[in-house]
């Protein structure tokens, strides 16, 4: 099992920046491709962004590339989410997920590709 925290959830107004993380306190992260994914009430949750266990395939959704860097800190077990230039459309919980990989290369964009998920933080951007 692992357990993942998010944090970093804020009120911003938009063409502001905000910096998610997901921790897995007590676990090492360095065999999981991990990603982030966003929900907003009454729709299904979106894949964000992702990146592999060796921290160098990553993907994004078209919504949000060029504005949003995901990394990894495998030392600190923790993944980042750095969204700049936030816009309205950006307000929604987001969530860090966590699979155990082989591959060094393997990214989930699915919803069902991850076995482990955070609680969520919430980012609401205003105008």
């Amino acid at each position: 099992q692992v357990h993942l925290v998010e944090s970093g959830g804020d009120l911003v107004q938009a063409g502001g920046s905000l910096r998610l993380s997901c921790a897995a306190p007590g676990r090492t992260l360095s065999s999981y491709g991990l990603g982030w994914f966003r929900q907003v009430p009454g729709k299904a949750r979106e894949f964000v962004a992702a990146i592999s266990k060796s921290g160098i395939y990553w993907d994004y959704a078209d919504s949000v590339k060029d504005r949003f860097t995901i990394s990894r800190d495998n030392v600190k077990s923790t993944i980042y989410l750095q969204m700049n230039n936030l816009k309205l459309e950006d307000t929604a919980a987001y969530y860090c997920a966590a699979r155990s990989s082989f591959s060094a290369r393997w990214i989930g964009r699915g919803e069902y590709d991850y076995h482990y998920w955070g609680q969520g933080t919430q980012v609401t951007v205003s105008s």
